[in-house]
């Protein structure tokens, strides 16, 4: 596939995004309590969700005919050459309490490798986007990382486990430490906007454990074409599929990957 096509794709794609953005956007002021389902403990799905994923591979198989897809709520359909990786709705408990961030991410991936990642958060109407060995964008224009070189001047970011508790007690350790030898930490309820956010130096780092593709492919893409550097907790690559992911601006990936693993060395060894 030609950078070309990836530029024609990503465009469409983006325009994908900006179309089913608006559905999200409208059904909010629609949405009640009864709307909402539980798929498991703390995890929960409404119908804005599954229409906009609908609508996205509605969408994204007409962009590239004969894709795969591997999406929250549909699951994945026969492995292919290329297959894309949807979140319809990345905030889903934002959405629902009406808090301002949430996001459609897609990724599209050859052998597990992402080519192109669109992140569109809809309420402070920021779309990300990158294309491999192109940069990293926000609403056409280039974004960067942060040039801060040392973690106790950084701003991180973390997301908490909402249904996966077994290692509680190496992450309080970590946000504790973090707390007290950093600028301040956040927590925005959406992986792929914190990504987004690192990539374009609002952040320094991110890391959370417990994440699934659709959460992370695409911001980790943006995160390395914008400059930053990736990797699971134990220092690994398989960060997409990996369930543990650390995303920062590079300067302060060694520091913060060593901070990390003194709090989950279990992951390490």
């Amino acid at each position: 596939m030609s950078k070309l096509h990836l530029d024609s794709i990503c465009r469409q794609v983006i325009e994908l995004t900006h179309e089913v953005g608006h559905f999200i956007m409208s059904e909010q002021r629609k949405f009640s309590d009864s709307d909402i389902q539980k798929k498991g403990y703390n995890d929960l799905v409404t119908y804005v969700d599954k229409s906009s994923e609908l609508a996205l591979i509605e969408g994204l198989s007409k962009i590239l005919p004969g894709s795969g897809i591997l999406a929250e709520e549909s699951g994945e359909t026969e492995k292919q050459e290329y297959t894309w990786i949807i979140d319809p709705l990345d905030g889903t408990t934002n959405f629902i309490h009406k808090l301002p961030c949430f996001a459609i991410s897609i990724a599209l991936v050859k052998d597990n490798e992402p080519l192109l990642g669109v992140v569109n958060e809809l309420n402070l109407k920021e779309c990300f986007h990158a294309i491999k060995d192109e940069g990293a964008k926000v609403n056409g224009k280039p974004i960067i990382v942060s040039a801060q070189d040392k973690l106790e001047n950084s701003l991180i970011a973390t997301g908490f486990p909402y249904n996966d508790f077994k290692l509680q007690d190496n992450y309080m350790g970590l946000f504790k430490y973090l707390m007290t030898c950093t600028q301040g930490m956040r927590r925005i309820g959406s992986a792929s906007v914190d990504l987004a956010y690192v990539a374009c130096g609002r952040f320094e780092a991110f890391y959370e454990y417990g994440l699934k593709p659709w959460d992370v492919a695409a911001g980790a893409l943006i995160v390395k074409e914008a400059g930053g550097q990736l990797a699971e907790f134990n220092g690994g690559d398989n960060y997409i599929f990996g369930k543990t992911i650390i995303g920062t601006n590079g300067l302060i990936h060694k520091e913060f990957l060593k901070v990390v693993g003194v709090y989950f060395n279990s992951l390490t060894t």
